[in-house]
């Protein structure tokens, strides 16, 4: 009997874990990961690397404060035309989030999609 008992018991203990909710178990809710923090010199790298896969050349890149403004223009495709005209982009760091000023989208997204973030 003593036997029997012990095998019921076990089993009422069974269905009690498997019916108490997961985050009462410790295996729920969990906070969720810590967002990557990117650096601006992270994200000037990355900038730098889609400007020129892109076809760009990058001119200069100025530091003012935390900002970066990174000056850039169309390279000689050949065509005769020369290179284009400077343009400019701004990589600020806000508080929470980075920032891309004055960015094209095409790079914009391209840039995110290398640092792994959204933009």
């Amino acid at each position: 009997m003593g036997n029997r008992m012990t095998r019921i018991t076990a089993l009422i203990v069974g269905f009690v874990v498997l019916a108490t909710p997961a985050a009462a178990q410790g295996r729920g809710h969990q906070d969720p990961p810590a967002k990557p923090q990117v650096t601006v010199e992270a994200a000037l790298g990355a900038t730098r690397q889609v400007l020129v896969a892109k076809g760009f050349e990058v001119v200069r890149v100025e530091v003012q404060g935390d900002d970066r403004i990174v000056y850039y223009r169309a390279g000689n495709q050949g065509r005769g035309r020369g290179q284009g005209p400077p343009r400019r982009l701004i990589i600020r760091r806000t508080d929470e989030r980075l920032v891309l000023v004055d960015a094209p989208d095409e790079v914009r997204v391209e840039i995110g999609v290398k640092l792994g973030i959204r933009l």
